[in-house]
């Protein structure tokens, strides 16, 4: 039975997608006006810096910062993958400062990073990716049968033969896909190609090439499950243009396509502003009682199980299995829709048993095999922890819709009104051997003002018997927790 669902919410200013599966929200994409996705974009870039110590160039896009650019991804020989011994050679032998090229972007720019570039192209359509400077042809490892994946390889063969040559990947889409459909498919692959090579002799460096799509589109191009029920839009535009791409590229969606008119927005309907809000939080509740914390750092997401609450049944152990059960498929699932990347530590609590590690796994990997993103999950370390990886190429949903507190900076955490209370009175005794004054006046949060009144009192009495000036305290509230001004009078 069909049971997933693609919402799309689309505004002038914000477009918003949704995969819900059986009710639940599985995964968010959303893209605003002020900050279009770059991910696939490609760019007549100018290489502004080469760094052979790092075997990377820094290249002008026309963008807020410059992009990076590896060796490994530079495409050293036409139509060759790279190899080992092509990592190896000098950057310099490839770029030049100054040089133009075309470049296409492989991750979106995260935190103070710039962008992560190619020039190993690729522009995807319903069924295949054409890699105009790469040879050979691939097939996704998510289409499981081999007469199948060998019925796509070599009806790609054959039409490859009679087009220019360049290198193709068989899309997890084109799984039952006919010979016309592929040969269409490439067709326009082609096509597209030509008038991207074509514009970029024109272009100046550091200048889009080529857009790629915007999200509604994608969410419809990108879509390969069998179980998608319906598309629901709630725009009049958006719907038009969903169905005009359906027809022509995905004529198998085209029937599932609705426009929404209720009054009540669609997210509200199905709840997923709120699932967002809470995907904001560190703490995930689990129904059992117990809890997982995700803590999201620059450098990898850490992720706590905790019992919580849950005293369970029949024993410790089988109350500990039964909640690093949960939370491995509650883990899977938040991945995907917190859209967590790069290195991932996963604490489960300790388990004495083999058999039970083995099961929470396999529970992990199981959930995790409908992720889009290619993940990579280790076995359970000597410490009890699970390694895993999964792929970054655009912000988290942290990072897209919030920012670092203006109070802690981004730390997590604020001084406490004590410790303000010490560092006002450092101040005090640094500025009386600095300076004359008749008075002095202390700004500050009220809940640090109240303590200078109360528990701390005395040490204000014995500053103003030490400089012989009467000590003012007045309370701003608009400050932030740990901020303070002592004004001479």
């Amino acid at each position: 039975m069909k049971r997933e669902e693609i919402l799309i919410n689309a505004t002038s200013t914000e477009m918003r997608a949704a995969l819900v599966d059986s009710g639940v929200l599985q995964e968010v994409q959303i893209e605003r006006a002020s900050r279009v996705g770059l991910v696939s974009n490609i760019y007549k870039g100018k290489v502004s810096r080469v760094l052979p110590g790092m075997q990377a160039a820094f290249v002008e896009l026309g963008l807020e910062r410059t992009a990076f650019l590896h060796a490994s991804d530079i495409a050293h020989n036409p139509h060759a993958e790279p190899t080992a011994s092509d990592v190896e050679r000098d950057i310099r032998e490839f770029v030049r400062e100054g040089q133009e090229l075309l470049v296409q972007v492989l991750k979106e720019p995260l935190g103070t990073k710039g962008a992560r570039l190619t020039t190993y192209i690729a522009i995807p359509s319903r069924y295949l990716v054409l890699t105009p400077n790469s040879a050979g042809i691939g097939v996704s490892s998510r289409i499981d049968d081999e007469l199948e994946r060998e019925r796509l390889r070599c009806v790609v063969e054959e039409l490859k033969a009679g087009a220019p040559e360049a290198g193709y990947i068989i899309r997890t889409a084109a799984e039952g896909a006919t010979r016309e459909a592929l040969q269409a498919d490439l067709a326009f692959l082609h096509k597209l190609w030509e008038s991207i090579a074509e514009k970029s002799l024109s272009t100046p460096a550091g200048s889009l090439v080529y857009e790629d799509l915007p999200l509604p589109l994608r969410v419809l191009r990108d879509s390969s499950s069998p179980d998608i029920a319906r598309v629901r839009v709630d725009s009049e535009a958006t719907y038009a243009k969903l169905k005009e791409f359906a027809e022509r590229f995905v004529p198998r969606l085209a029937p599932l396509i609705e426009l929404y008119t209720e009054s009540r927005p669609i997210f509200d309907v199905y709840g997923i502003d709120d699932e967002i809000d809470r995907a904001l939080h560190r703490k995930v509740p689990l129904k059992s009682g117990g809890h997982v914390v995700f803590d999201q750092t620059e450098a990898m997401t850490t992720i706590d199980v905790n019992t919580g609450a849950y005293v369970g049944h029949r024993n410790l152990e089988e109350t500990i299995f039964r909640t690093n059960l949960e939370a491995a498929a509650a883990i899977a699932r938040q991945l995907r829709l917190r859209n967590l990347g790069g290195i991932i530590i996963i604490d489960f609590i300790d388990m004495a048993e083999e058999e039970h590690r083995r099961q929470v796994l396999q529970t992990l990997t199981d959930r995790l095999a409908g992720d889009h993103a290619k993940t990579h999950v280790m076995n359970v370390s000597p410490l009890g922890l699970v390694e895993m990886t999964r792929k970054r190429n655009r912000e988290s949903l942290e990072h897209l819709l919030c920012q670092p507190c203006p109070s802690c900076e981004g730390r997590g955490f604020v001084k406490t009104a004590e410790t303000v209370c010490h560092e006002i009175f450092r101040e005090i005794l640094r500025q009386h051997r600095q300076f004359d004054f008749q008075e002095l006046l202390v700004l500050a949060r009220p809940q640090v003002i109240e303590r200078l009144l109360d528990e701390d009192s005395a040490g204000i009495a014995e500053l103003e018997e030490v400089t012989g000036k009467p000590i003012r305290l007045q309370s701003e509230a608009l400050y932030s927790p740990d901020q303070f001004d002592v004004v001479l009078m």
